[in-house]
């Protein structure tokens, strides 16, 4: 049943349920990929359509394009975008063989003198981007970048020689962060949840919650957002939350907030949801396919984290 799309949830009144809410939007709006996403996670779904829709933003360099991130348009492979086809990946536990394999293959083609990974390859000059996103000759290797596919790969036991200096670049980039922003600490903490040195981990997660807490990187009481300073170059409204850290209980930066903190924090994410059924995104809006693309993606990820914190979806 749910291979054709068709739900067997109960018909709950929308009113009273998130997750049927949450599923009629994402029938209305989300991509193929998204659609399949929400069926495997929430609906019984198999994984193989899931990866069958993946497989269309695949390149033949091994890497993913097609605007699977969706502010990055064109049919060009980047990093940001094979970041997301491991995420998915490794949420239907597919992250292995030889499809990563391919994937590592593509990073290593990619990577700058120090081994890690550019934001944004040059590849990307002449197709619609996002325009808070710099398109430049050289770039430099970057955490937000390298982070989080270095700490799924690590997560997935994955072992390729490019993982080596990519892991030795993100220990000296979080260990040596003085100022910061949140997505760069949200990357750091995807590197540290699954890097392999738990101690190390550890020590350098404690030192990133204290720089959160003493830059006030994170809004911690929603009523008071005026409070909470909106990094520089971010939309102006576009807050973090501890639950944009810790998106799981299990994660390191769960210690960085009180019970009553994220207990805040969770309802403020789950009183997000709009009569639409969907979550709002926060970053700067620029055009309007990208952000119709994008409310189905922080749909099912809010839908995630409220259900990693045990709380009711439906």
């Amino acid at each position: 049943m749910a291979e054709t799309g068709a739900s067997p949830l109960p018909p709950t009144p929308p009113a009273h349920s998130p997750l049927f809410r949450a599923e009629q939007f994402v029938w209305l709006t989300a991509r193929v990929l998204e659609q399949r996403l929400f069926a495997y996670h929430f609906l019984h779904g198999n994984a193989d359509p899931v990866e069958t829709a993946l497989d269309a933003y695949r390149n033949q360099d091994g890497g993913y394009g097609h605007a699977l991130e969706p502010d990055l348009r064109g049919p060009v492979s980047q990093p940001l975008h094979t970041a997301h086809a491991l995420r998915v990946l490794d949420s239907i536990g597919r992250c292995g063989g030889q499809r990563v394999e391919r994937v590592c293959r593509y990073l290593t083609s990619v990577s700058t003198p120090d081994g890690a990974l550019p934001a944004i390859h040059p590849s990307q000059r002449g197709y619609p981007t996002a325009p808070f996103v710099p398109v430049v000759d050289d770039p430099p290797s970057e955490l937000l970048a390298t982070g989080p596919v270095v700490g799924l790969l690590h997560r997935n036991e994955v072992w390729h020689a490019w993982l080596f200096r990519a892991t030795d670049f993100c220990w000296q980039a979080v260990e040596s962060l003085e100022k910061s922003h949140p997505y760069e600490i949200q990357a750091a903490v995807a590197f540290l949840d699954s890097a392999p040195d738990r101690p190390r981990a550890e020590a350098a997660a404690d030192r990133l919650g204290r720089l959160v807490r003493e830059h006030r990187l994170a809004a911690l009481d929603p009523d008071r957002l005026d409070d909470y300073p909106v990094a520089p170059g971010y939309a102006p409204d576009e807050h973090h939350f501890p639950h944009d850290y810790a998106r799981t209980p299990h994660s390191l930066a769960r210690v960085w907030f009180t019970d009553d903190e994220m207990a805040r924090s969770l309802d403020f994410l789950a009183s997000e949801q709009q009569e639409d059924g969907g979550w709002p995104i926060r970053w700067r809006q620029w055009a309007p396919a990208p952000a119709l693309e994008a409310r189905p993606l922080v749909t099912i990820a809010a839908l995630h984290t409220l259900r990693s914190y045990a709380r009711p979806i439906g």
